[in-house]
């Protein structure tokens, strides 16, 4: 059987380039839906048989026309912030279009019941909201929910203070993490794209992710700098204030979500599980699981990136 045609939203992105590749590496024909067709995507090969076409998650109308030019049966998405409805009318759109699986980048703080996640938990309850509305349009069988831990990208928040030989200062450095790389998350996103249901096993709605080692943040900054050649001297913040304005800015957070991230900075530092029984060991796995291969270390992943930090 032929891979379906597929179309990745936000391939600019380091999980949704390496979604697209996957998918492509798969046999599959990729469109990628981008707002400006003509920016650069470095993770994605110059000659890489990929058709781009305009499209805005926030904008249905564009969503059918790229769908439809596509001829996409399977389609990867991710929570657009500037939705005012958690994405509905972006899955009626692309339903009616023709699409009949969806992969969606979600967090791996959702667990439970999606339709008891409450807005306290602010960035669970946000990502709650589109499974809840996937699961209405599409339902059991034409949605799977990819929910990954704590992203290595996001050290890339300190590449300045690195790159310049500056201190990092970082909310409370001890706490640790998994690091999961973009790269795992979107081979992982990628294979389920061409299969679509067949990936998964029967009534599941979503697959958990976590990177192969749970490591102080202070261990992870170090290996940058190994990375580098460069020591680097790691200090936290003297007030929480100063981290949510940091995240606020740099990771685009609002500050609800930037609050309940620094509190779980927190949290870990004071040596809180952020995972539960067995819900690491399960999200670890999976990356080898769903994806075929093992998960990248942090090392690796500072080593593969360390042009980004010079």
């Amino acid at each position: 059987m032929s891979a379906p045609n597929v179309i990745v939203f936000g391939p600019t992105g380091g999980v949704g380039s390496a979604t697209a590749l996957a998918a492509q590496e798969a046999g599959a024909k990729v469109a990628l839906a981008m707002r400006d067709t003509n920016k650069p995507i470095p993770n994605l090969p110059a000659a890489g048989n990929f058709t781009r076409l305009e499209a805005d998650l926030t904008e249905p109308a564009s969503i059918r026309a790229a769908v439809t030019s596509s001829a996409a049966k399977h389609a990867f998405i991710y929570m657009a912030n500037g939705s005012q409805d958690h994405m509905r009318s972006a899955a009626e759109a692309l339903k009616s279009a023709g699409v009949e699986f969806v992969v969606f980048l979600s967090s791996i703080g959702v667990r439970g019941d999606i339709r008891a996640v409450t807005p306290d938990d602010f960035i669970a309850w946000a990502h709650a909201q589109v499974e809840i509305v996937l699961d209405d349009v599409f339902g059991v069988g034409g949605y799977v929910a990819v929910r990954p831990a704590y992203f290595a990208s996001n050290l890339l928040l300190y590449a300045g203070s690195v790159a310049k030989g500056e201190v990092v200062r970082m909310p409370y450095p001890e706490g640790k993490f998994d690091y999961i790389s973009p790269g795992d998350i979107g081979r992982v996103c990628g294979s389920l794209l061409v299969k679509g249901a067949k990936g998964i096993e029967k009534g599941m709605t979503f697959v958990n992710l976590a990177g192969p080692q749970v490591v102080p943040q202070r261990e992870a900054i170090e290996a940058i700098g190994r990375a580098v050649g460069k020591q680097v001297e790691v200090v936290g913040f003297e007030d929480d204030e100063d981290a949510v304005r940091l995240f606020m800015t740099h990771l685009g957070l609002p500050e609800p979500g930037a609050r309940q991230l620094i509190q779980a900075f927190k949290d870990v530092s004071e040596g809180r599980d952020s995972f539960g029984k067995g819900l690491y060991e399960e999200a670890s796995a999976n990356v080898q699981k769903y994806g075929g291969k093992e998960a990248t270390t942090i090392q690796e992943w500072a080593v593969a990136n360390r042009s980004k930090f010079t």
